[in-house]
């Protein structure tokens, strides 16, 4: 074997242990003898063996857990917290290189953060108020990451705080509180559906007595004009004692319903009628 060969076959083996391959999910920075040298997208890469050195970044979104805490709210309460962050690195070659230039171990620093933050902001807050705000604590937890992160090349891209569970005898005394709560609504709900029934019973039986009221009053309102439609008719076809019996006739059908029918002293139907029954009529005096 000569020297050719043996050069060809060294610097065969000298490049193809040079050669890297960068996924699209990453990013390299290349270092030569240890300093920066270059950048390296996606793709086909070279370096020199031993000289060079590639180090690949993950620029996909990332979740970190800023993992439980108890923290002392503002009402001197335990109350165990969690949280996670969500962040990606920049895909640009400025923030990819501070990334891991300007601070060590940024998902460290991340949690690090994240929970010195929340800190902050829940000991602030009485346990009530920081269950009901979740979603303020969640803003200002974003906004002060995002703030801070900034120049490690870092993009928050949101925050989720997962807990935030008091004492367990506070805990109890919550529950029940809300099982009365419950019960109480319950009842009100109960109360109001039955007063609901009652008014429509109720309301119910109104209209049907109006209903029995008006027909009452239709009815007379007819017979009244039954019994004056038989005395215009007896009159204009019946003549004398006829004309009376007839009209006597209606009145016996009107009194079948207990009708009071009022009939003047003056008119023959009372002379008849007193025939009838042996009464004579009285007379009333004028009054002057």
């Amino acid at each position: 074997m000569g020297i050719f060969s043996v050069v060809f076959i060294g610097a065969l083996v000298i490049f193809f242990l040079g050669i890297r391959i960068v996924r699209p999910t990453h990013r390299g920075l290349i270092e030569k003898f240890g300093k920066y040298n270059r950048f390296a997208e996606a793709g086909f890469h070279w370096i020199i063996p031993i000289i060079e050195n590639i180090y690949l970044v993950n620029v996909t979104e990332q979740m970190v857990d800023a993992e439980p805490q108890e923290i002392i709210t503002n009402d001197n309460l335990n109350a165990k917290v969690d949280a996670q962050v969500y962040f990606k690195v920049r895909v640009d070659e400025e923030n990819v290189k501070n990334s891991q230039y300007n601070v060590n171990s940024y998902q460290y620093q991340i949690v690090n953060l994240a929970r010195t933050t929340l800190r902050n902001i829940i000991g602030t807050l009485t346990l009530k108020s920081a269950n009901s705000e979740r979603g303020k604590i969640n803003s200002e937890l974003h906004k002060v990451l995002r703030e801070e992160t900034n120049s490690w090349g870092i993009e928050i891209v949101r925050t989720e705080l997962k807990e935030i569970d008091p004492p367990k005898d506070v805990q109890e005394t919550m529950n029940k509180v809300v099982k009365a709560e419950n019960e109480k609504i319950s009842a009100i709900d109960f109360a109001t559906a039955t007063e609901t029934v009652a008014d429509g019973a109720r309301r119910a039986e109104i209209k049907k007595a109006e209903g029995i009221k008006q027909a009452r009053i239709l009815q007379a309102e007819g017979e009244a004009q039954a019994i004056q439609s038989v005395n215009e008719a007896a009159e204009k076809y019946f003549v004398g004692n006829a004309q009376i019996l007839r009209k006597i006739e209606m009145v016996e059908k009107a009194l079948e319903h207990n009708a009071k029918i009022v009939v003047p002293s003056n008119t023959e139907l009372v002379n008849v009628i007193g025939d009838m029954a042996g009464i004579l009529p009285l007379k009333m005096e004028d009054k002057k």
